[in-house]
């Protein structure tokens, strides 16, 4: 039971090592920080329509949650964790869940997929 719990809530998966650059951990650590860069860009995209537009509040939820995911992979460049995992789990949910809202409510005619 403890080990089962350690594997689903307090294992550390993997954790960045300059040691070893050349394997593995270096490009797993530049691709983590190049994602996090990537969600925070589809935050600022969603915060400028807001702006622009300010049909819903739920679009500054949308932007949020794109910041949190950028953090998650933030932290994701320095240390995998199962509670990191679920996290990610649970903002992706809700990403795509505010993301089905506020384009069906809001941005019907959107040609974005």
């Amino acid at each position: 039971m403890n080990e089962a719990l350690d594997i689903l809530f307090f294992r550390t998966w993997w954790q960045y090592n300059l040691d070893r650059s050349l394997t593995f951990s270096s490009p797993y650590h530049w691709f983590n920080l190049a994602e996090g860069t990537a969600w925070l860009l589809f935050a600022t995209l969603v915060l400028r329509r807001f702006l622009r537009h300010r049909k819903s509040r739920m679009e500054l939820a949308y932007c949020l949650a794109f910041v949190t995911f950028a953090a998650s992979d933030f932290r994701e460049a320095w240390m995998q964790t199962s509670w990191l995992i679920w996290l990610k789990i649970l903002n992706l949910v809700a990403l795509l869940y505010l993301r089905r809202a506020v384009m069906s409510q809001h941005y019907p005619t959107a040609r974005v997929f």
